[in-house]
């Protein structure tokens, strides 16, 4: 994370001691230094990789880098905010500790669209209507049809007549293999019906010889 926080962020303007001397910004994870000035946590570590003094007393840093100050981070953290989605219409004004959980559900972020492929980023608050017009919108028939929906065919679908249609092609399928199978039954039963005459026939001749 960077320095401090904007200035602009605040409902009222910071106290000047609230201000990191490096970014010039309101403290973000106040810090202080051997020569008891203070400063972002980050901006002080990037100065002091290239230099080893104070950047406002220019006073050698010893001993321990920094302190945390945990005290000064909680006054800051209570301080008045406004969300950063203001210029979209959210009003909403918190205390600055809170600003991640609003950002979470804040109506008026600018959220991606959920349907693959879509592009665009939408206010929260208009995300329900942008997916429902969205040329990318794609869902399968949610009654089993198996019908893969989009925009072009949404409104004109019927899954009823759909089913409807689809079970007349399987039945009419399946009667026309009904009378495969009865043809080959009735070719079947000729055969066997020939077989058996043939059979009737030789066998009064077989009768005969054994007389003579």
């Amino acid at each position: 994370m960077g320095g401090g926080y904007d200035i602009e962020l605040f409902t009222k303007t910071p106290d000047y001691d609230l201000l990191c001397s490096i970014c010039h910004g309101v403290m973000r994870c106040p810090v202080m230094i051997s020569c008891g000035h203070i400063f972002c946590r980050n901006c002080i570590m990037q100065w002091l990789k290239r230099q080893r003094t104070c950047p406002c007393c220019r006073t050698e840093v010893r001993g321990k880098l920094y302190v945390l100050m945990h005290k000064l981070k909680r006054k800051i953290n209570r301080l008045d905010v406004k969300c950063p989605n203001e210029q979209n219409g959210c009003p909403a004004h918190f205390a600055l500790v809170h600003s991640q959980e609003h950002a979470e559900y804040c109506a008026y972020g600018a959220v991606p669209c959920s349907n693959e492929g879509c592009p665009a980023e939408v206010l929260r608050k208009d995300m329900c209507d942008h997916i429902h017009n969205c040329r990318y919108w794609r869902q399968h028939c949610h009654m089993g049809c198996g019908t893969l929906l989009h925009p072009e065919n949404r409104e004109t679908h019927n899954c009823y007549q759909e089913l409807k249609e689809d079970y007349a092609k399987q039945l009419y399928k399946l009667k026309q293999k009904a009378n495969r199978m009865e043809t080959i039954c009735c070719q079947i039963s000729r055969q066997l019906q020939m077989m058996n005459d043939s059979m009737e026939t030789a066998q009064p001749a077989a009768d005969t010889g054994e007389t003579e």
